[in-house]
């Protein structure tokens, strides 16, 4: 989707600041353009339409209803497909709404400072103008447990692959498997719409399983072909209540012809252990038996250091949240700044995801980051797709 072809709904109180932001979206070649001047209007616009905008750029201070008061609503009654922050206030407060934002659910696309000028609508709305129009944005009807059962069941759900490549060379070390529902109808589902629902039916460790035995046969094809490749996968919170699971996980990966030393485990920070004395045994055990064990979304939880403390990790990912705009934002740079330094000091590869643009890259080549896994370098594709996808990004041109 080019940007042209947004639609946009400014919300903004002072008369002047929404006309100039007209303009300079009408300059942009945006002509599906709506403004309120203040978030009650808005939301009784928003209501009103058929679908909602593209965009919805929204300052903070404005009286009445703030525009912090009024994201929540947009999040709560799904009135937004995306939001742009617009304010004067300092970066730790747009931070914070940014986040918050997140949280709720909303696509954020940037925070930008006041004053607009085009440069700065442009290089925001561009984070979603050049987005692939795919099935893959938008949010599936209602899942039934049963179709999702179904479909875990036939196969239908199977890990498609996003690169890791070193920042030093460019060399691709390693791919993270992802899960994708690919539906009978042709549309390709996201994890985030099925995998509360997979959660709630207790089938998680079966996904898990599935994911890993799935992907350890893809690498062991792409090894056959000369393509040696590190192997990240996901691995549920539950694994870490059952004593079997790894026991389970070297199985599934002898049997695929696969070295446990080439494949990492990642769990997120947020996962937690409700029996804290069996969870850290089943992690001994994983590294015992030669798996790598990363801690994934590094920084977004809140016990960041008692875990890594406690459990032999061998891999930090900082979360795509901190890398993302570091390059512009001292607070989010000082995030991964810490975080790699945290890294060196605990002995631990350090990997950033979300690298999306050309400046992520530099600054954290700049920082010494060993890895980076975003968008710059490709989204995940279906493994038979990832050879072909690797050497476009070998040779010069790509």
């Amino acid at each position: 989707m080019s940007i042209s072809a947004l639609s946009v709904l400014v919300v903004e109180d002072h008369g002047f600041q929404r006309r100039m932001a007209l303009r300079l979206l009408a300059e942009l070649g945006i002509d599906r353009l709506l403004e309120a001047a203040d978030g009650a209007s808005a939301l009784r616009l928003l209501r009103a339409q058929a679908q909602p905008p593209d965009v919805v750029m929204v300052d903070l201070d404005m009286p009445g209803m703030d525009g912090i008061e009024f994201i929540d609503h947009l999040a709560r009654e799904q009135l937004a497909r995306s939001i742009l922050v617009v304010s004067a206030l300092d970066a730790a407060l747009l931070h914070t709404v940014q986040t918050m934002a997140r949280a709720c659910g909303l696509r954020v696309l940037d925070a930008v400072p006041k004053p607009l000028t085009k440069a700065k609508l442009f290089e925001a709305l561009s984070t979603l103008g050049q987005t692939k129009a795919s099935v893959e944005e938008t949010p599936p009807d209602e899942i039934a447990p049963a179709e999702l059962r179904q479909a875990l069941t036939n196969g239908d759900i199977v890990p498609w692959f996003q690169p890791q490549v070193e920042l030093s060379n460019g060399r691709v070390v390693g791919v993270e498997a992802l899960a994708r529902w690919c539906h009978g109808d042709g549309r390709v589902i996201l994890p985030q719409y099925f995998m509360p629902v997979l959660e709630g039916e207790g089938l998680l460790d079966e996904l898990t399983e599935r994911m890993l035995a799935q992907a350890c046969r893809w690498k062991r094809e792409w090894d056959r072909d000369g393509l040696r490749l590190k192997l990240s996968v996901n691995v549920s919170a539950s694994t870490l209540d059952d004593a079997g699971a790894a026991d389970r996980y070297q199985r599934i990966v002898r049997e695929a012809g696969v070295d446990a030393g080439e494949v990492v485990l990642e769990l997120t920070e947020s996962s937690l252990m409700a029996d804290a004395a069996r969870g850290l045994g089943v992690l001994a055990r994983l590294r015992l038996k030669g798996f790598g064990l990363s801690i994934d979304d590094f920084g977004t939880g809140w016990s960041s250091l008692s875990q890594l403390s406690q459990v032999p990790f061998t891999e930090l990912k900082i979360d795509q949240e901190f890398v993302a705009g570091a390059c512009q934002q001292p607070r989010k740079r000082a995030v991964v700044e810490a975080s790699l330094d945290l890294a060196r000091k605990l002995g631990l590869d350090a990997v950033a995801e979300g690298v999306e643009t050309i400046e992520d890259w530099q600054m954290l080549a700049d920082l010494g980051c060993a890895i980076a896994q975003g968008r710059l370098i490709g989204d995940a594709v279906p493994g038979e797709e990832l050879p072909a996808m690797l050497g476009r990004w070998r040779r010069p041109e790509y």
